[in-house]
């Protein structure tokens, strides 16, 4: 038997390109993420745009060579890249399942689920239908119509709990009625899009035949299935024993694992890595129930550090130059009204059919339809599948931002014809409403 030849190490030159890429792309992320809070916008907005001044719309064109240095197109170096992004999405999806409020969801009731209900379906028929409508030249060669029109519903119904609470703690919102009902909302529909968005995954990888959805569906079923028969048993013990060590090392290093090797565990099956991560995160929350300062550290690395990179990353694969096609141009404005009316349209008629007002249904509306981080990943991970190409991919990720930015001055138009009640004002008094510390601060 013959040994096996060692794998040669990473070129020198791969190396050095690497860390330039990391470190000008991290320096940049938090750069123009400051100065998007500065001018009241989320921290994501200015960490895509890193991406868009190095990427294609801007350095490309002005400095062509430095950029061709500084970013080839091989795919060997591009996917160093992809791989710390890659691991950065797993644990920002973990880290905000952990932080889903099942006991919120649970006090909402019938109102949450009118309003996260109808907050999903009419965006997803409205997004399916102008899947439809897409032109050829914005859909990948081969890619099955029927899975590109799903994918475009599912990005369309998704909301963004880290943008969503953060615009309400900086609003002092968070013990206002209105503002826990979408925050409950929102998390049933970040639940429900990952469950969508997975099994639409397996179908854009192993094909849309009747025999591949079922397959899709009765993983997807047996995943939740072992989430609920053996999370307990296993989360729990495990972090009876991490919460008591002296230090935090243990409770991050079980956190961290299970995070990745359940998000293998649903990869495996042909589902989506960030199904198994947020699936994990929440039985972590339910039932291993860690002190919040024994994750901090883990949180902070993510947030400082990979976070950043994955959206500044992100935004290299934008082409904003795209947009001077009349076709894209058109397409770009069309999903953002398609978004905005759908999620407004939903949030509005769940309200309503439970008795809130006007301006309450308006108010829900504003705060679902911010999309930030979620939408990005899933526009990240139909790029990956080949479901979208460049200019769809450009056009999604642009509604993440509009509908982010949109967020605050509408629900800031809102709440002001809405009076506190007594109960509410109560309530913030005491402070018996604490608000959730999310792992994605304000993206």
């Amino acid at each position: 038997m013959f040994a096996q030849t060692p794998v040669e190490p990473l070129p020198a030159t791969q190396s050095l390109i690497f860390l330039l890429q990391v470190g000008l792309l991290l320096a940049l992320a938090h750069a123009m993420g400051r100065l998007a809070m500065k001018c009241a916008m989320p921290s994501v907005v200015g960490e895509l745009c890193v991406g868009i001044v190095l990427g294609p719309t801007l350095l490309q064109l002005t400095l062509p060579e430095v950029s061709w240095w500084l970013f080839p197109t091989e795919p060997e170096q591009m996917h160093l890249l992809d791989a710390v992004g890659q691991i950065g999405v797993l644990l920002l999806v973990g880290l905000t399942g952990v932080h889903l409020d099942a006991a919120l969801v649970r006090r909402q009731g019938p109102t949450a689920a009118r309003v996260s209900g109808f907050g999903l379906i009419i965006p997803l028929a409205l997004g399916t239908a102008t899947g439809y409508w897409l032109p050829s030249s914005l859909t990948p060669d081969g890619a099955d119509r029927t899975v590109v029109a799903l994918f475009l519903g599912v990005a369309m119904c998704v909301s963004a709990i880290p943008v969503i609470a953060k615009t309400l703690m900086d609003m002092n919102l968070m013990h206002r009625d209105i503002g826990q009902l979408t925050l409950t909302a929102g998390m049933v529909d970040d639940a429900f899009g990952w469950m969508m968005l997975s099994l639409i995954s397996a179908m854009a990888t192993t094909g849309l035949t009747g025999g591949a959805v079922l397959s899709a569906l009765i993983s997807l079923a047996g995943v939740l299935l072992l989430a609920a028969v053996a999370g307990r048993g296993l989360i729990r013990p495990l972090f009876r024993l991490t919460n008591g060590a002296a230090d935090v090392t243990p409770t991050i290093a079980t956190a961290m694992t299970l995070i990745l090797l359940s998000a293998a565990g649903t990869q495996a099956l042909h589902l989506e890595a960030a199904f198994g991560a947020f699936v994990c995160g929440v039985l972590i929350g339910k039932y291993g129930r860690p002190d919040p300062a024994r994750l901090a550290p883990l949180r902070t690395v993510t947030l400082v550090v990979f976070a950043p990179l994955f959206f500044a990353t992100a935004g290299l694969r934008m082409d904003l130059t795209a947009l001077g096609r009349p076709a894209v141009l058109a397409t770009a404005a069309v999903v953002l009204l398609v978004a905005v009316v759908g999620k407004f349209a939903g949030a509005y008629v769940g309200a309503r059919t439970s008795g809130l007002g006007n301006w309450e249904a308006l108010a829900l509306g504003a705060g679902m339809n911010a999309r930030g981080v979620v939408e990005v990943i899933v526009a990240m991970i139909g790029l990956r599948l080949g479901v979208l190409n460049t200019a769809t991919y450009t056009v999604i990720v642009l509604v993440a931002i509009a509908t982010s930015v949109m967020a605050p001055p509408l629900l800031r138009i809102a709440m002001t014809r809405i009076e506190q009640t007594a109960e509410e004002t109560e309530r913030c008094d005491r402070q018996q409403l604490s608000p959730p510390s999310l792992p994605t601060g304000d993206r």
